[in-house]
């Protein structure tokens, strides 16, 4: 597997690397190289003692923006009414650059 690091300098006292993917690490060295080789022992001894696994989270049905995302999905006007509620929208706009 590949990680990201991000490595800084930290001014006077070398470098610090962070490994992005898992926050908890975040290690310093006294060189570029050192900090990205510390970081790389870090996160092998980390993954030794554990795996990475993904899971999936369903959106929640009772979500007030999401319960209708999809709604107009089969609606053979939805068309329709989006063109009507551009050109509304196109009136407004003009009536409000004459001001």
């Amino acid at each position: 597997m590949q990680y990201q690091v991000f490595v800084k300098s930290r001014s006077d006292r070398g470098f610090t690397a962070s490994v992005l993917e898992i926050p908890s690490i975040a290690v310093n060295g006294n060189t570029e190289g050192e900090a990205i080789a510390n970081a790389k022992t870090e996160l092998e001894s980390q993954l030794s003692t554990g795996k990475i696994v993904t899971i999936s989270i369903e959106p929640k049905t009772n979500s007030t923006s999401m319960q209708y995302a999809g709604i107009l999905e089969n609606d053979p006007t939805f068309d329709d009414l989006m063109e009507k509620l551009v050109n509304i929208r196109q009136v407004a706009n003009e009536c409000e650059d004459e001001k």
